[in-house]
């Protein structure tokens, strides 16, 4: 299975694409950043976020995209922004018929680290330790995209043990 995880943003949208390769074994195939330029008009940084996904998806050809939910903070605006960048990538997925999972930080949080109000530096360490990799990657959403990923490789090996275990 090869999940494509996102962290939606309008300045920055982090992803990470991990393949479930068996056993407990994941690989990171390819992560970074889609960043859009603050001085655009917000259409054009949405077009630049749909066509820098889509070719991903048309590259990697991901099995599920697992997305974070949208955080409701203090700042409103920044939820708007964060929202129309969500729904574009929601709109991305359907587009190629990627199914879409979402989980909320806490509990990306809780899967990685044991505990759902893990701080980052904790998150990023599961991060580098699972993927076996030497550096934390940056900036902090591509280090969050990951884990969403690896998020989902967890509760679909969950998921199929529980029917593996009610088909005995």
């Amino acid at each position: 299975m090869r999940v494509l995880g996102i962290d939606p943003g309008l300045a920055i949208t982090g992803y990470g694409i991990v393949e479930d390769i068996g056993g407990d074994e994941m690989r990171p195939i390819a992560y970074g950043a889609i960043t859009t330029p603050a001085h655009e008009p917000i259409p054009e940084r949405l077009l630049q976020i749909y066509e820098s996904l889509s070719a991903l998806i048309d590259r990697h050809r991901p099995d599920v995209m697992a997305v974070e939910r949208l955080y409701f903070g203090r700042n409103v605006t920044t939820a708007f922004l964060v929202g129309q960048a969500r729904g574009v990538i929601l709109l991305c997925a359907a587009r190629y018929y990627v199914p879409v999972v979402e989980y909320k930080p806490a509990e990306i949080k809780k899967t990685l680290v044991g505990y759902g109000s893990a701080d980052k530096q904790q998150v990023q360490f599961m991060v580098r330790s699972l993927l076996r990799l030497s550096e934390t990657p940056r900036p902090d959403d591509v280090a969050d995209a990951l884990a969403t990923a690896v998020c989902h490789i967890f509760y679909a090996r969950f998921s199929n043990l529980v029917v593996e275990e009610n088909n005995l």
